[in-house]
């Protein structure tokens, strides 16, 4: 009797990191979340208990991303090849020669529709409908649902640059500064130190790309090819997409069943 084995499906490193972070920054959202709603309700005037008083929050805030984002000036093999092709030592040159670069209609779209939604959030700081404390809820938020784009689901990716996963992605390193972007309206030097970490990261990534191109195309770094990917990040993707496919199946058929039986 033929017996079939059983093929464990192990996550890579990587994507257990990417899990781990979403996790993580989940829990510093709702965390955040509920000192800031503790402080409403009670009155104090402190969104986060006072910096003054009690930094133990914002610093912890502050130290995890700044963290996070000095690891990023350096090469990592921890870290997804999404945002480690900007290094020489990620680079594995194929026999072309000339890079397939992304059009920058792609990468100006992106940029028009961040600073449109970031703009409104701008507009309701300004006109005092919501206050700095919101302002770093959503860059929070935004953390979490940067996880969420990696793991399951990326707007950018599926509406705007067409890539097809986060290992080939144009914009990859954009992300902390897009996490930060609402920070911009603030006047406090605390929220404004990550900020300029965020747009020094996307400066690095900007000019490597403009000087070393090559490193950023599956046509030309071979290490960026289904073929020699290690982390399988976009199995997840794959995974949800064809879950949904075959729910809207199901639904369809009990509906066309239904029809038929009126």
């Amino acid at each position: 009797m033929n017996t079939k084995q059983k093929v464990k499906k192990v996550l890579s490193r990587t994507s257990t990191m990417h899990y781990s972070k979403l996790v993580f920054r989940s829990a510093l959202f709702f965390a955040a979340l509920v000192v800031y709603i503790y402080n409403r309700i009670t009155g104090t005037g402190e969104y986060f208990g006072g910096l003054d008083k009690r930094p133990f929050i914002l610093s912890f805030i502050w130290l995890v991303f700044v963290v996070e984002m000095i690891l990023r000036f350096f090469p990592s093999k921890l870290e997804s090849m999404g945002c480690q092709k900007q290094f020489k030592k990620a680079f594995k040159a194929t026999d072309c020669t000339q890079p397939k670069n992304i059009s920058w209609k792609s990468t100006f779209a992106v940029t028009a529709a961040w600073v449109a939604l970031n703009g409104f959030i701008g507009v309701l700081y300004y006109k005092n409908i919501i206050d700095e404390g919101i302002l770093l809820l959503i860059s929070l938020a935004y953390s979490a649902c940067d996880m969420i784009c990696i793991l399951f689901f990326c707007p950018f990716q599926t509406w705007f640059m067409k890539n097809k996963c986060c290992v080939t992605c144009r914009i990859y390193n954009w992300d902390y500064a897009m996490m930060f972007t609402p920070l911009v309206f603030t006047k406090s030097p605390f929220y404004w130190s990550i900020l300029l970490c965020a747009v020094a990261l996307l400066l690095r990534w900007e000019i490597t790309y403009k000087l070393h191109p090559e490193r950023f195309s599956e046509a030309t770094n071979a290490n960026l090819s289904c073929a020699n990917c290690t982390e399988k990040l976009c199995h997840h993707k794959k995974q949800l997409r064809s879950l949904w496919a075959s729910n809207k199946y199901r639904l369809q058929f009990v509906d066309n069943a239904d029809n038929k039986s009126k």
